[in-house]
């Protein structure tokens, strides 16, 4: 597998984990008890930090990625495991 592969799939890794990490540690004024923003959204964090939403990321897109690269070498699992319905399936 070329550098480049592995470099796009741990960015694909990256953008999904980011995205799927943003609703988790996340507290509204509301929760808080801070005063609001006149015309600011209900939904709107206290303190958002996006450094360290994507530090945590970054983490995670590693593992996966090595996972992914190791799978590739290895082949612990391959296409044909994931069949798991019509006349290939066993």
């Amino acid at each position: 597998m070329q550098w480049t592969s592995i470099l796009a799939i741990y960015f694909l890794f990256l953008v999904f984990s980011a995205f799927l990490l943003l609703p988790f540690g996340v507290k509204t004024h509301d929760e808080v008890g801070a005063e609001k923003v006149p015309g600011q959204a209900d939904s709107a964090p206290v303190d958002f930090r996006p450094g360290r939403l994507m530090l945590r990321a970054m983490i995670i897109a590693a593992v996966l990625t090595t996972a992914y690269v190791l799978n590739y070498i290895n082949g612990w699992i391959v296409p044909q495991d994931l069949i798991f319905f019509g006349p290939d399936a066993r």
